[in-house]
């Protein structure tokens, strides 16, 4: 069965977005009682200098890119976060202040990735849960010579998972919902003007 193996997948690159020593301490979010996803954790688009949606963050590192000095804060949302001095306003759209060249190929292959390629949802039995409740499976078996690629991985729940063991979705009577293909840059596109439509902030740096 695929979610007891282990892959070994090359880092996604960071674009710079890791705290640099000496940087600004960020303050610590509220903590959540009820289970909820932490406001850390939220999502925020990111803006070239020239205004163009070029990925999608974490609250957490969006203030490690403004407190660096190199993001600013183009829409903030209603929430914020303390430290023992000040509060910041939660960003919701952060435009980098220095144009970055963005090459035109498909993100590093990654766990995350195949995550939100498949947007939360089981390729098996099209159901969205959280990403902790998500395995990745191995379309074509390892065992059967099936590789670690874009093209041979899903999002898969725990349930289908165990009913596919060590199978072909075929064989083991399951369909998948869409042939997995690499996260290319239209890909990425598309998932932002999905979060879009649930953010009204972003619409305007997504629709034209």
């Amino acid at each position: 069965m695929d979610s007891g193996k282990k892959m070994v997948l090359r880092p996604r690159p960071s674009l710079g977005l890791a705290a640099a020593p000496g940087a600004a301490t960020l303050p610590k979010p509220p903590s959540s009682a009820s289970g909820r996803p932490s406001v850390m954790q939220a999502p925020v688009l990111v803006l070239n200098a020239t205004f163009e949606p070029i990925n999608v963050t974490a609250v957490r590192r969006a203030l490690v890119l403004m407190l660096k000095g190199v993001a600013q804060a183009e829409e903030t949302s209603h929430s914020e976060v303390h430290s023992t001095s000040k509060a910041i306003r939660v960003p919701s759209v952060i435009r980098l202040v220095s144009y970055r060249h963005i090459p035109q190929q498909s993100r590093a292959l990654s766990r995350k990735n195949i995550l939100l390629r498949d947007r939360n949802t089981c390729q098996f039995c099209g159901i969205s849960f959280p990403a902790s409740e998500l395995t990745l499976d191995h379309v074509l078996p390892r065992s059967r010579g099936g590789r670690s690629s874009w093209e041979n991985l899903v999002a898969s729940c725990y349930s289908c998972n165990n009913r596919k063991g060590d199978r072909t979705p075929e064989e083991a009577g399951l369909k998948l919902q869409r042939r997995p293909r690499p996260f290319t840059l239209h890909t990425s596109r598309q998932l932002m003007r999905l979060i879009g439509h649930r953010d009204e902030k972003w619409r305007k740096y997504l629709f034209y």
